[in-house]
């Protein structure tokens, strides 16, 4: 017999064929995966983009006025 048995053989051929037969799975896993990764990009780019508004938003609000208190005011001052 060579370096091989028959077993190192079935093995070897077991891993081949689950790694590049088996019905496409890695690759659908492989696709799955490189789509979560965009679709997290994607997540992360529309959040900084958002995060500018949300800060104009929180100073006003850490200024002492809010837009919802500022408007309550106003429709107090307009019944009375």
């Amino acid at each position: 017999m060579g370096a091989f048995s028959i077993w190192h053989w079935l093995i070897l051929l077991v891993v081949v064929l689950v790694l590049f037969g088996g019905g496409g799975k890695i690759s659908r896993m492989m696709g799955d995966f490189g789509k979560g990764l965009n679709a997290f990009k994607k997540g992360i780019k529309e959040e900084a983009s958002e995060a500018p508004a949300a800060s104009a938003e929180n100073k006003s609000i850490e200024g002492g006025e809010s837009t919802a208190d500022t408007a309550a005011d106003k429709d107090q001052a307009a019944k009375s």
